[in-house]
């Protein structure tokens, strides 16, 4: 028998990522603060729709949530009418919010002490990562309990990976989004600089993203970044969220974050022009009139 899940939080990654747990054949019940989508999710895959988290989690072997930030997941997980109220003993929370490590341990011991498992599983890959089923999800907490929920988390993933524990989810996608930064920032430069030094930059970039400049952004990006759109998923908000708790855990660790925190001001930037909606490769109009 399948087991069953929940799925709370239907946002831009949460709805596909619930759809492939329908498409792998799991028994589905979701809860969406907006009951609006609820019920559109429900008219596309099937399954269930509940009322509340609580609603939602009882009875589920594992309960996933993908929400906005650390307050979020606390009232989802551990508020009046939460996932502990009503999940059942040994059933396993999987978070693929990007939250604080602090909130992740905290839910962690407290999932414990019910005789339930925590697995703080931040995601990369975005919005088309999501719909394809190809996330990258890098996971922090107790063994046993990873060693249960990754073949189900494979149903929306590429590729899982058990880092530490609870907590080092987290602190992976930290690093992630830090080296995201720099990358596009060094990508958004460049791009200006051919330009502006008369070269064909679709020459250019088809001899670089041969050699060891190459990278995701570089090659999924150039164009569109060229060509001012700015519409393929993950926020400038997101992502002044995601390096503002980078930057919050580094003053905790001690570790220098000296360009992370400059091109967090690059994106303050990009919001005062308007584009806290404009995915994060807009960093390049910073030095170009957008036309997204």
């Amino acid at each position: 028998m399948a087991s069953t899940t929940a799925f709370i939080g239907l946002g831009t990654m949460g709805f596909p990522m619930a759809g492939h747990l329908v498409k792998a054949g799991y028994a589905v019940t979701v809860y969406n603060r907006t009951t609006a989508k609820a019920t559109q999710w429900q008219q596309q895959h099937g399954g269930h729709a509940a009322s509340t988290p609580a609603a939602a989690a009882a009875g589920a072997d594992f309960i996933f949530t993908c929400v906005g930030n650390d307050d979020d997941l606390r009232q989802v997980v551990a508020g009046p009418d939460g996932v502990f109220a009503t999940a059942k003993p040994g059933s396993v929370i999987v978070d693929h919010t990007t939250t604080s490590a602090i909130v992740a341990r905290e839910l962690a011991a407290a999932a414990q002490e019910r005789g339930l498992y925590f697995l703080d599983a931040p995601v990369s890959g975005g919005q088309a990562g999501a719909e394809k089923g190809t996330l990258t999800v890098m996971v922090g907490g107790d063994s046993a309990a990873y060693a249960k929920a990754e073949l189900v988390i494979r149903s929306f993933a590429a590729s899982v990976k058990l880092i530490g524990p609870a907590g080092y989810g987290q602190l992976t996608k930290m690093v992630n989004q830090i080296c995201i930064a720099g990358v596009v920032q060094g990508l958004s430069e460049g791009i200006h600089f051919a330009k502006q030094s008369g070269l064909d930059v679709a020459a250019v970039m088809e001899v670089i993203t041969k050699g060891a400049a190459a990278s995701w952004q570089m090659q999924n990006r150039w164009q569109t970044m060229v060509d001012g759109e700015f519409n393929f998923g993950f926020a400038v908000d997101w992502m002044r969220k995601d390096l503002g708790i980078a930057m919050q855990e580094a003053r905790q660790n001690g570790a220098p974050l000296p360009v992370t925190t400059i091109i967090d001001g690059y994106y303050a930037e990009v919001q005062q022009m308007g584009g806290n909606r404009w995915d994060t490769s807009s960093l390049i109009a910073r030095f170009e009139a957008p036309s997204p």
